[in-house]
């Protein structure tokens, strides 16, 4: 009974390696030619990826929940999450970054032949999630709350991307796939993980209102904007997140 809580972290390991080969199957053109024009193409296996990515968010929560039930709570439980959480909430990210980055400039039929250095930023957010998570393992202050943002949460903000791209309009495309809106967002995201600030945990606390009050108004906030933005509200609940984190700095440090 106490290794189901790592065979539910195995389970997310494997959904993030089949994002990985979803993202990067070479099968699915980026980009089509008809009659002489490139037309760009969001290929539905992308689509594909980030739904696996947000399973295996699902499954990283059962295995600590099934951890704490079982009573089996490990150091090597610990680290396989840590090493599972690298690949599907870092690399497979990272990955897909890669692929926007590539359409961004394939959008432009005169960068048909772009530098892969120019892609090769979208790199940086799968370093920041490793040492995040390294730093995540050794850090004793980051019980009842985060420094921070934690690499799960950044792991589903890049996977609504295809999401916002597949169900979005042409407005939301334009922006998104700007190649420097996306190394912008690179950047932020990936500063954002390996920072030193204080980040709320969502976890419940107690019965109080006061002490639970930061993640009542984030419930809140995520319910509006997915009523009226669905896909596209995930950035904006990351945005909500992580302000909701600096207004109530001081009760977080404290805690």
């Amino acid at each position: 009974m106490k290794q189901i809580p790592n065979i539910f972290t195995l389970f997310n390991l494997v959904f993030g390696c089949i994002a990985i080969l979803l993202i990067l199957d070479s099968s699915t053109a980026i980009v089509t030619l008809q009659q002489g024009d490139l037309l760009f193409r969001l290929p539905e296996r992308m689509v594909h990826a980030s739904f696996f990515i947000f399973a295996a968010g699902l499954v990283d929560f059962l295995d600590g929940f099934l951890a704490r039930a079982f009573k089996a709570t490990s150091d090597m439980g610990k680290q396989l999450d840590s090493l599972s959480d690298v690949v599907t909430f870092g690399v497979a990210p990272s990955l897909l970054l890669y692929q926007l980055l590539r359409m961004s400039f394939l959008r432009d039929t005169g960068a048909i032949n772009t530098s892969q250095l120019w892609l090769l930023p979208s790199l940086l957010l799968a370093c920041c999630a490793a040492w995040r998570l390294a730093k995540f393992n050794i850090d004793t202050r980051q019980t009842t709350s985060f420094r921070g943002v934690p690499t799960p949460i950044t792991g589903f903000v890049v996977a609504s991307f295809p999401l916002i791209l597949w169900y979005g309009g042409e407005p939301i495309t334009g922006v998104l796939l700007n190649p420097w809106v996306l190394y912008g967002i690179t950047l932020v995201l990936s500063a954002l993980m390996v920072s030193d600030l204080p980040i709320l945990s969502l976890k419940i606390k107690d019965k109080s209102l006061r002490n639970n009050l930061p993640q009542l108004l984030l419930l809140g906030f995520a319910l509006l904007l997915l009523l009226f933005f669905r896909w596209a509200a995930l950035p904006l609940i990351y945005v909500s997140y992580v302000a909701l984190s600096l207004l109530f700095r001081k009760q977080i440090s404290s805690t």
